[in-house]
C-alpha cells in the first residue's frame, strides 16, 4: 500500500501518517509523532498538508485528534486531481507546443 500510494504522489512520511492513523484510529499529535519517531514541526506540517489534501480530518477537541479519511475517499481526490491535471495540460497543449516549436526554431537559426 505504500509503494501504492507514494506513487500516487504522496511522500514516504506522508504515506506513513496515513497508513498509521487507518489502521490505528484517531490520535493526538503526541502520540502519532512518538509512534513514527517525528518531531512535533515536521509532523504538524505533514498533518497540515494532509489535512489540506481532505486526506486527514482534525477534531475541534483540545487537544485535538487527527484520523485519517477513508480510503475510497482518498482515491476519489486522487482520481480528481489526476482529471485535473489532465485538463490543465490538454488546455495548454498548443501553447506548450508553440512554445516549444519556437526553442527548437531559434536553436536551428542559431547553429546556421
Amino acid at each position: 500500500m505504500q509503494k501504492t500510494l507514494m506513487s500516487l504522489g504522496f511522500t514516504e512520511i506522508d504515506t506513513q501518517v496515513y497508513l498509521f492513523l487507518s489502521t490505528e484510529g484517531p490520535k493526538k499529535a503526541r502520540d502519532i509523532a512518538e509512534a513514527l519517531n517525528l518531531y512535533n514541526p515536521q509532523l504538524y506540517h505533514i498533518l497540515k498538508k494532509l489535512q489540506n489534501r481532505g486526506l486527514v480530518n482534525i477534531s475541534h477537541d483540545f487537544p485535538a485528534f487527527f484520523s485519517a479519511v477513508l480510503f475510497e475517499k482518498v482515491l476519489d481526490y486522487l482520481v480528481k486531481a489526476k482529471k485535473e491535471q489532465h485538463k490543465t495540460l490538454q488546455e495548454s497543449k498548443e501553447e506548450l507546443l508553440s512554445a516549444w516549436r519556437s526553442i527548437i526554431n531559434k536553436d536551428s537559426e542559431d547553429n546556421c
